[in-house]
């Protein structure tokens, strides 16, 4: 069943997300609407910008864009860490046209084949004194997409400044107006607004475009949640590039005349500054905060004399809640997590557990006027029909916060297209999931995340799950590992906590009690000193999927009497092990490991070369 058609006049909210800061400066004008703090220890004098300062801010930005030739609807790359410009280059590019945040960290060919994908006009990115990594990506980007014609930067001066260098973004703005728009035409609520980046943990990053509408929607649908009410303040310690950071804790506050407290250019990565988290809950009478699993696992015991009272709840998502971090949360503040699910796709938030209603591993219903439903697939994952309630399918989502597709190249310039990721209005999520008969969402994990054992769908959250509940263990990723007999099997790459000394052997006994059925105990564990992680936080499994192909292929490598040496590395989203054999080997020795290996379904390239750069091991 489709939703109820949204109908933003019935609700009094604005078209376009510049015309909610005019509107907001209008109704809160002297409340602070940002406090940006510097990082580190250094959070008891922030910068504060009340409503009508990040108004006047961001149409100088606006205006700076439209001096440097921006046309409406043009497009600003935005390479920059959360610093005090970040919002005003941010907001001033929704102002006139389309703002495209990239996460810094990425490759620099990622980078620049997102821009060149974008069509981005200008570039805004940091200077050598703030981010010399940063600004050496921007120089080399530059150089590589001739179509942008202005590079901006932040934080300092820059000496010896490449071609197509036009200043410095704040000295460059505070000389335009910041009481009116330079731009004639008016943006609308159907018009593009920001382009996202999704993760990128398999190739290069596709690009969601949102639009103005999708995302005012959103805000005021999280503004009508009990954790976002009353005297609204949120932590913001998630990087802008994520679309959470600019809804969730941006967005949603200035809707309703919150105040978004800023942790810092590093934000939840911030060692000090996280330290630190209670007492900054306490000092700026924080009401919530979103973040990651990961982050909260990281935060440190409440003091015994902090008061964070004002805190209402914990916001969550962007990846699965461990029921023992939700357990030490909850205990330590006396306040409820509450998991929400979404994605960049669907304006970051679809469903949201209601405040006072938890249902413990549910992500909750959906939104108003979204609908969230389970379908089944054929074998080549097209949808095929409804499931009934609480049978577990392909999550579907439909509503006014879906995108209007992923971005291509076309004739004329980059346009979304749904092909493939939308039908009949609604958006094939690729998570997997079961809607109750109330209509709550429970997931199970991503489709292409299932370690499909002798062709038994495994969840690694319940092997996940398991293995955290040992006292000893910090952190779980169960990934699959090739296997001849079961085309896969369980690998758990297992953190464990300081000072423990657990072995893999009684990590296996401990599986073989709690995990939920014999086929998802892991067949290999692997005591590991970290589990990657994006930039945002969440559990990046790729390097694990790719060590453990590297296992399997040097150790049929060890058992075959030979020698050699193996990279991992995804070729057409898929992975693929070269293996470069040591001098010597003879054609014999290339045919007995291709025999070993074709009892495997891996994509595999054998080699007569020498030893060439490896990847290291986890260890």
């Amino acid at each position: 069943m489709m939703p109820e058609t949204w109908a933003p006049s019935d609700w009094d909210v604005p078209d376009t997300t510049y015309d909610l800061l005019v509107r907001s400066a209008d109704r809160f004008g002297d409340r602070p609407a940002l406090r940006l703090l510097a990082g580190g220890r250094q959070w008891h004098t922030p910068a504060t910008w009340t409503y009508r300062d990040l108004l006047a801010r961001v149409t100088q930005a606006a205006n700076m864009y439209t001096g440097l030739g921006l046309p409406p609807g043009g497009v600003v790359g935005l390479l920059l860490p959360n610093t005090p410009a970040s919002y005003p280059a941010f907001l001033g590019a929704q102002a006139i046209g389309i703002a495209n945040p990239v996460n810094p960290m990425l490759a620099t060919s990622h980078i620049i084949d997102i821009l060149r994908l974008t069509g981005a006009q200008i570039l805004v990115a940091p200077s050598p004194a703030l981010d010399p990594d940063g600004w050496r990506k921007a120089c080399d980007v530059l150089a590589a997409v001739p179509a942008i014609t202005a590079l901006i930067t932040v934080g300092g001066p820059v000496t010896n400044p490449p071609p197509r260098w036009v200043g410095d973004f704040e000295q460059m703005s505070n000389h335009c107006s910041s009481t009116q728009l330079y731009i004639g035409e008016r943006r609308t609520s159907t018009d593009l607004v920001a382009y996202f980046h999704t993760g990128g943990t398999t190739g290069t990053p596709k690009v969601a475009p949102h639009t103005h509408g999708g995302e005012i929607y959103v805000a005021w649908a999280l503004s009508t949640h009990g954790a976002f009410g009353g005297d609204l303040a949120v932590l913001s310690g998630l990087p802008l590039f994520h679309v959470n950071a600019v809804i969730v804790s941006t967005l949603t506050p200035l809707l309703v005349g919150g105040t978004t407290v800023a942790l810092g250019p590093l934000g939840f990565r911030d060692r000090e500054a996280l330290s630190d988290f209670w007492r900054i809950v306490e000092h700026y009478r924080i009401t919530t905060f979103s973040a990651v699993p990961t982050v909260y696992a990281s935060l440190p015991p409440v003091p015994e004399d902090a008061d964070i009272s004002t805190l209402r709840a914990g916001i969550v998502g962007a990846a699965a809640l461990p029921s023992a971090v939700r357990t030490d949360f909850e205990a330590a503040t006396g306040v409820p997590m509450i998991e929400g699910y979404g994605l960049t796709e669907g304006t970051c938030a679809s469903t949201f557990v209601p405040l006072g209603d938890t249902r413990y591993g549910s992500v909750g219903p959906p939104l108003p006027y979204q609908a969230v439903k389970a379908v089944h697939r054929d074998d080549a994952g097209r949808p095929t029909g409804d499931c009934p309630a609480g049978e577990v399918g392909m999550l579907a989502i439909s509503g006014p916060a879906v995108f209007p597709g992923y971005l291509r190249h076309g004739p004329d310039g980059p346009v979304p297209d749904p092909a493939g990721v939308i039908e009949d209005g609604w958006l094939l999520t690729g998570d997997l999931g079961r809607v109750d008969a109330d209509g709550f969402v429970y997931l199970s994990g991503r489709a292409k995340d299932l370690i499909i054992r002798g062709g038994h769908n495994i969840d690694p959250r319940l092997i996940e799950e398991a293995l955290l509940s040992h006292p000893d263990v910090a952190a779980v990723a169960a990934v699959p590992r090739p296997d001849a007999h079961s085309g896969e099997v369980p690998a758990a790459y297992v953190v464990l906590r300081a000072g423990a000394q657990v072995s893999t052997e009684a990590l296996r006994r401990w599986a073989v009690e709690h995990c939920p059925e014999p086929a998802s105990v892991p067949k290999f564990f692997h005591i590991v000193d970290s589990i990657p992680v994006t930039a945002v936080g969440k559990v990046h499994k790729v390097p694990l999927v790719h060590d453990s192909l590297r296992r399997v292929v040097l150790q049929e490598l060890d058992e075959a009497g030979l020698q050699g040496e193996v990279v991992v590395a995804d070729v057409d989203g898929q992975p693929c092990a070269t293996v470069q054999l040591t001098n010597g080997a003879s054609d014999e020795h290339c045919a007995q490991i291709r025999n070993r290996l074709s009892r495997y379904g891996i994509n595999y390239d054998i080699t007569e070369s020498g030893p060439a750069s490896m990847a290291t091991v986890l260890r």
